[in-house]
């Protein structure tokens, strides 16, 4: 699958950031993160998404944060950085600092600033798409104030502006509809507690969060369900499910931060504004996520 996928498909990792007890970006533990994401069999990594708390950073930050995910990954690990800004401008910045770096791919949102219309999401598109690398669109209409509808990413489909969408609306019956109105637009799992839903109707690709902490069983997971292998997927979905439901909520970024610190690996904190879980949560994600780890899950 490696030497023949496009550089979006497979499970691509949006990796959360670590950050040193000053809130400072720990690039030594980002680097190490991103090693070992694929040494555990992922195809690549999404930095500067939303689990990378890119509002939080600066261009500087960002920039290294993509250097860094580009020095540690081996021959054919996709690097697919967010380039989400809030004018097209910027978001086209990032982009082209992305292609420079020798990143495959960018992922990128709609201006989110406020409620866009379609003449602003696809001038924004247009901009970003002509740095020259392909560009995934991410869909989070949950956490934006655009939703890109089945005819609007059809749209920018059609103007050669996007190659595939992370699809985050939840809403698996818009799938369908996608790939009547764009029959060549990539389908990629966006939300982590749809992974079989989205896979059945026709995903290629899953920008995933919770293979930061049982990578093989989410990896397994894909895969069954990519080839309908139902005997597979069901039972590892429902036993996963009860974690993978934290990456749809506000707090996804602390409960998986939460779930690397548990299985031994760098979570820590966040930068505001985003707080640490109440108590009440955190039983909740550590309940669940201990429960996987005492039945052997990894």
């Amino acid at each position: 699958m490696a030497e023949t996928r496009k550089p979006w498909h497979g499970v691509i990792v949006a990796t959360s950031l670590p950050f040193d007890d000053d809130l400072e970006v720990d690039f030594g533990a980002y680097g190490e993160s991103v090693a070992w994401l694929a040494e555990q069999g992922m195809h690549g990594v999404a930095p500067s998404g939303s689990l990378g708390e890119y509002q939080t950073l600066t261009h500087d930050e960002r920039d290294r944060v993509v250097e860094t995910a580009v020095a540690n990954a081996p021959d054919g690990f996709t690097v697919m950085p967010g380039v989400g800004a809030y004018g097209g401008r910027e978001a086209k910045r990032h982009a082209q600092f992305a292609k420079d770096a020798g990143c495959q791919a960018v992922m990128c949102l709609p201006p989110n600033a406020y409620r866009a219309d379609d003449r602003a999401v696809l001038e924004h598109y247009e901009l970003v798409a002509s740095v020259g690398l392909p560009v995934t669109a991410y869909n989070n209409p949950i956490d934006t104030k655009v939703d890109l509808r089945p005819e609007l990413l059809a749209k920018l489909y059609a103007e050669g502006f996007i190659v595939g969408v992370k699809e985050f609306s939840g809403d698996v019956r818009r799938c369908y509809e996608i790939a009547e109105l764009a029959p060549g637009l990539d389908l990629m799992i966006g939300t982590d507690d749809t992974v079989l839903e989205v896979a059945l109707a026709g995903g290629v690709g899953w920008v995933a969060g919770y293979p930061q902490v049982f990578p093989r069983a989410c990896l397994a997971l894909y895969e069954a369900s990519l080839v309908g292998d139902l005997e597979t997927a069901l039972p590892l979905y429902r036993r996963l499910h009860p974690v993978l439901r934290w990456d749809s909520k506000t707090e996804f970024i602390q409960a998986i931060k939460l779930g690397q610190e548990m299985i031994g690996r760098r979570g820590g904190r966040c930068r505001p504004p985003r707080q640490p879980l109440t108590p009440e949560q955190e039983a909740v994600v550590r309940n669940a996520t201990q429960a996987l780890i005492d039945a052997g899950v990894n």
